[in-house]
């Protein structure tokens, strides 16, 4: 899966995000189990997309986004590759396009995914 995620993506571990935001590891399980947050294992370490993170909390609309995601049969690891991959049809990366307010054209992007 590594090889379909961009190189130059920075990457938050779980004790990192836990000490960031002074929770709990099973806590940050479980929004990544419930979409709020998506990870990757890369070389065994669960890796969170550092552009998943705004402030203090996951970005706000990436759950709706990764829920489109999952259900036109996507897996996690696929959703995070088409999040931070550029799509031709946003002419940017989704993620970048969340981060900046372009919730609406980003579900539309997923709207002809379904497997």
């Amino acid at each position: 899966m590594p090889e379909l995620l961009p190189a130059d993506t920075a990457y938050l571990t779980v004790p990192e995000l836990v000490e960031r935001w002074q929770t709990t590891p099973s806590r940050l399980r479980r929004m990544i189990e419930e979409r709020h947050l998506a990870a990757v294992r890369i070389d065994g370490v669960l890796r969170i997309p550092a552009e998943f993170v705004a402030g203090g909390e996951p970005l706000g609309s990436l759950r709706g986004t990764l829920l489109a995601l999952h259900d036109a049969g996507f897996s996690d690891d696929e959703a995070v590759a088409w999040m931070l991959n550029e799509n031709d049809e946003l002419g940017e990366r989704p993620v970048a396009a969340l981060n900046a307010g372009r919730k609406s054209a980003v579900r539309r992007a997923t709207q002809s995914l379904a497997f």
